[in-house]
Parts: C-alpha cells; sequence; structure tokens
C-alpha cells in the first residue's frame, strides 16, 4: 500500500512548569499500537517543512507530535517567533527540555502508544536532541540531524539561555543516539563531529554516526537550496530502520 490513512490535530499540551503549549499531532489511523515521536523543529521555527515532516513520520507508522518551542515568544509567523527569539539571546534550554519532556509525556499518556518513544530534531532542534538524550526521561531511540554546538570551545560562547555544552553531559545518555551530518557543513564541522564520536565512543555508548559528502547544513529540507535528494533519501531510510530496531 503505498500511502497509510492519518489524522492529524492541533492541541495544546503541558510544557516547562505547566505551561501551556502549541503542538501538532499526527497519528496513523487504526487502534495501534503505535510507537511515538517527538520532533523537534529547526533553528528557523515551527515551521511548514515541520508540519510536513510530522507528517511523514506518521505515514510510516509513528505516532508523532512537535512542539511549538518558540511559543513563548509570542503569536505570528514561524518566522517573527524565531527573529524574537533570537533578539532575546535564544529560547532558554531549561524551557525547551522541559517543553520536550512534556511532549514526550503525553505521548505516553495516549491510549494507541506502544509505551516507546523516540525523538528527532534538526539544526537547534539537533542540538536539543544530543542535550535531552543527556538529561530527559522516557526516551528510547534519539536521532541528532546536525544538531550545531553540541561542543562549545570558547566559554564566552555559553549564556544565560545555554549555560552548559552538550557534550560534557554525555555521560548520562541511555538511549541509542543516531547522529545525521553533511561533511561541507561548518556547524558541526567534520572536528566537532569527531571529537563527539569519540567521546560517545569512551564512554561505551550506543550510537551510530552517518556522514554524507556533497552534503551541508539542513539537507533534509527540500524548500531549501541546500537540499540534497540522494543523501536526504538514504539517510531518511536508515532513520526509519533505526527506529524500526529500538521503538519497534
Amino acid at each position: 500500500m503505498a500511502f497509510r490513512d492519518i489524522t492529524t490535530e492541533s492541541l495544546s499540551i503541558a510544557g516547562n512548569g505547566g505551561d501551556q503549549i502549541e503542538a501538532y499531532l499526527a497519528r496513523p489511523q487504526g487502534d495501534g499500537p503505535f510507537p511515538g515521536v517527538v520532533l523537534i523543529h529547526h533553528g528557523p521555527g515551527w515551521d511548514e517543512w515541520s508540519g510536513e515532516t510530522v507528517l511523514k513520520l506518521a505515514q510510516h507508522g509513528y505516532l508523532t507530535i512537535s512542539p511549538h518551542l518558540y511559543h513563548r515568544f509570542g503569536p505570528g509567523s514561524a518566522d517573527d517567533a524565531a527573529a524574537r527569539q533570537r533578539a532575546a539571546g535564544g529560547a532558554p534550554d531549561s524551557d525547551v527540555q522541559g517543553d520536550i519532556q512534556g511532549a514526550i509525556d503525553y505521548l505516553r499518556t495516549r491510549s494507541e502508544s506502544n509505551g516507546k518513544v523516540g525523538i528527532i530534531g534538526f539544526c537547534f532542534g539537533g542540538r536539543q536532541v544530543y542535550l535531552a538524550a543527556c538529561t530527559l526521561r522516557g526516551i528510547d531511540a534519539a536521532v541528532d540531524c546536525w544538531g550545531g554546538s553540541v561542543i562549545v570551545d570558547d566559554p564566552s560562547q555559553l549564556t544565560p539561555a545555554r549555560p552548559k555544552a552538550p557534550i560534557e553531559l554525555t555521560e548520562g545518555i541511555s538511549a541509542p543516539l543516531m547522529g545525521i551530518f553533511g561533511n561541507d557543513d561548518t556547524n558541526p564541522g567534520i572536528d566537532q563531529v569527531n571529537r563527539t564520536e569519540e567521546r560517545l565512543k569512551a564512554l561505551g555508548k550506543t550510537y551510530e554516526f552517518h556522514r554524507y559528502d556533497g552534503a551541508g547544513h539542513g539537507f533534509f529540507a527540500n524548500s531549501r537550496p541546500g537540499y540534497r535528494p540522494e543523501q536526504a533519501m538514504d539517510a531518511w531510510q536508515k532513520v526509519f530502520r533505526f527506529y524500526e530496531k529500538y521503538l519497534g
């Protein structure tokens, strides 16, 4: 069958500190049970591509939710919210991680859930995936797509919103981690990806990294000049195999 029937819903869930936040949910039709995925949007915000990717995951059989992680910066377009959070110094890690935990917990309350939840994030969201894998509960598989600033060499780049480099928390990772990177990217660059892998290996973590020649930052996004269809198609197949292994 080429297509799976899905249903979608815009809803409100409890995020950090009990704040009510917007979220977009897509579920395969049927009784399930279905594994869950929390999609953590990229730096440009909770935009059309984020919604399309939620639908893609649901088409592949995953109960998928994407929380609006810039919601505290006011209403309006994705571009407006993204600009306001940049002007404010970025969305604080504490808020974002609390919102992700809320989304994980919400999926587990759904009657059609099989009890397992993965996370996936892109760019800003990839960094948040790494941080979540280190610190949050209830994650069964994590996919970091080109998350930048996992390593911070210049301490002056740490801020009240982002007070710690995620790499420093690597010991806390308990879920299997997949990393997807373009070798033409600069944040993270090849050296940063190598050093992240070295830390994971030294600590005995379960991980797999996939690196693509001819691809830079954001090469999944088909609306952007950096889209690389061949590399993206291969990487998505790896994501689905990884989720099938660890989420069922």
